[in-house]
């Protein structure tokens, strides 16, 4: 049996990051969360508070961000998505409360050989009139 575990729910983003040393971004990018991070949001969090954005550039106002950044209105940012891949904004380069890593968590070594190894084997199986494998690859 799984433990039970309560995790506080906030109705409105900003009583989320009221709550919040810490705001890690990993939603998907619609209409709704498009520029979701403003500036309002980013001063809430704070002086004392970084945001970590791994899901898609746009759900933060990335010219907000900037500002807030080099005014010192939030403690920090680490993104590895930008609003206009493959152009983000030069400023971040020279701030040392900013940590930039590019987006391909993904792409290593053992997981290009895996997602090969899968096509490999699923075409082989698809040639041979044979079912295609559900993609269990280590991995991928």
């Amino acid at each position: 049996m799984k433990p039970h575990v309560t995790f506080p729910f906030y109705p409105t983003i900003h009583q989320l990051v009221a709550n919040s040393d810490i705001l890690v971004i990993s939603c998907a990018l619609t209409e709704q969360t498009h520029h979701m991070i403003d500036r309002e949001v980013m001063l809430v969090l704070g002086k004392e508070g970084a945001i970590v954005n791994i899901a898609r550039g746009a759900i933060i106002n990335e010219k907000e961000l900037v500002e807030c950044l080099v005014k010192g209105e939030i403690g920090g940012a680490g993104l590895d998505v930008f609003e206009n891949e493959p152009n983000f904004p030069e400023e971040l380069f020279k701030l040392d409360n900013v940590v930039l890593t590019p987006h391909h968590g993904a792409v290593t070594e053992e997981a290009c050989r895996n997602l090969y190894d899968h096509i490999c084997k699923n075409l082989d199986a698809f040639l041979s009139t044979k079912p295609l494998g559900c993609g269990d690859q280590g991995g991928m």
